[in-house]
């Protein structure tokens, strides 16, 4: 009897879910970045607010952020006052691997720099006579570590335009500013990136920087897990390119974005544009894919993107990060393509390569720790070199524009032709191959870009 009743049940269970009616799939509110094809009208806002509430203006780029359902998207891009709409895109930075360093000799140059001609094997050795004097990088990352002071010479970070900017879709799409935030990352990403542009010290040891007196603005958009959202980073943009036009006008500004993602933000391109507009040259991530393709902002055509290379002599002796020399005239075959590294597919827009495969820097993992070194992989690695030789052509043509800068790099660059090398490594031989879509035009030369500057 028991167990009839208990069939019973089941049946009448199943009846009563097949009568229930079908239920609605998820749509929640998510953030809804929206282009305007003109100045923000009351109007303009009116219409807006039918789907949701909106809950910031971006006036310098004609454009605001919505807090509405996913659903009602095709429906805000067909109010005729809207040029472009698109979800909130999330962003992420951080390499793909990470190899404590054991060792560290006093001042010596690392491999990267030789790799691009700033520097030469061992102390004294400058190769180029820029150094970024007067020009001002921005480098809109996760922002420096606490101690940062201890790493960076306090006058070459520009505190005084220092920022953070946080929230995006996970805040109720608004994205707000967090005093003093930006020196207190816990990620470390944004301390490496800013390494590699500046040089850095650990207790009292020099290491060598791509634009060694420059002056770099940390702006923080990406949280303390080394992710964010588009909308925050076209805040970030938007601030940098203010400043250009205001206080920094008299300034080349460079933007280094480290970061990316799947696909562009409406609100991102219109910020990218209006910085460039404005005399900002940007330099950005090719992306940590692959074969899968691009990230952006890398792939969008006026940012200057950047895959990442490794050197073929990794490995091969104890200290060779700085300990080998690469010999001059650069080598193709000296160099391999990171098989991370993303590859253009058709409508991206890949520029040029630079070192990007265990990359030396400062770096915590995590707040309490002391800072020791690290060899980080990924293109956030090579975007700052690039951002670095931007910085120096700048220096030496103050009135150079974010197109003639791509250009010269890509006229002067390295070509590095599909092949395949077979390459060392702690865990044994890897063998890396790529074709033409990796590297774009080559590996970036800073000697050879600055020779072409005007």
């Amino acid at each position: 009897m028991r167990r009839t009743i208990t069939n019973l049940v089941l049946v009448l269970v199943l009846v009563l879910l097949a009568a229930m009616p079908a239920m609605a799939a998820p749509d929640p509110q998510v953030g809804v970045n929206v282009v305007l094809k003109g100045d923000i009208t009351a109007e303009d806002l009116a219409a807006l607010g039918q789907f949701g509430q909106v809950q910031q203006q971006l006036p310098a780029i004609d454009a605001v952020i919505l807090r509405a359902r996913a659903s009602q998207l095709e429906a805000i891009r067909a109010l005729p006052s809207v040029a472009a709409a698109s979800l909130d895109a999330p962003r992420s930075a951080g390499p793909t691997s990470t190899l404590p360093v054991a060792d560290f000799a006093d001042g010596l140059s690392t491999w990267n720099l030789d790799a691009i001609n700033v520097t030469d094997f061992g102390f004294g050795n400058r190769m180029v006579a820029q150094t970024g004097e007067g020009v001002y990088v921005a480098v809109l990352d996760t922002g420096l570590v606490r101690d940062w002071r201890n790493v960076f010479p306090e006058e070459r970070i520009a505190v005084e335009y220092a920022r953070s900017f946080g929230g995006g879709a996970n805040e109720n799409a608004n994205v707000s500013e967090q005093p003093n935030k930006w020196e207190r990352d816990v990620n470390s990403h944004g301390t490496h990136v800013t390494s590699t542009i500046l040089g850095y010290a650990l207790n009292g040891t020099p290491v060598a920087g791509v634009a060694p007196l420059a002056r770099v603005i940390p702006v923080k958009v990406l949280n303390q897990n080394g992710s964010g959202w588009s909308s925050v980073i076209a805040q970030g943009i938007v601030y940098i390119a203010d400043l250009k036009a205001g206080p920094l006008q008299n300034a080349p500004v460079v933007i280094n974005m480290s970061l990316g993602g799947p696909e562009l933000d409406a609100v991102e391109k219109a910020a990218i544009d209006y910085a460039v507009s404005k005399g900002v040259i940007i330099v950005a991530a090719a992306g940590n894919e692959g074969m899968a393709g691009m990230g952006y902002p890398g792939a969008y055509e006026p940012v200057i993107s950047v895959a990442a290379a490794g050197f073929t002599w990794q490995w091969v002796v104890g200290p060779w990060w700085y300990a080998i020399d690469d010999p001059e005239p650069n080598d193709a075959a000296n160099y391999f393509i990171g098989d991370f590294s993303s590859r253009a597919w058709p409508g991206q827009d890949l520029d040029v390569t630079a070192p990007g495969v265990s990359v030396v820097g400062p770096y915590k993992v995590n707040n309490g720790n002391e800072m020791t070194y690290y060899f980080l992989g990924g293109t956030s690695m090579a975007s700052p070199h690039v951002a670095g030789i931007v910085a120096l052509m700048a220096e030496k043509n103050p009135a150079l524009t974010a197109g003639q800068a791509e250009a010269i790099l890509e006229g002067t660059a390295l070509p590095l032709p599909p092949a395949c090398r077979v390459v060392g490594s702690p865990a044994g031989a890897q063998e890396y191959c790529w074709e033409a879509n990796a590297t774009g035009a080559g590996l970036a030369l800073a000697d050879q870009a600055l020779m072409a500057t005007p």
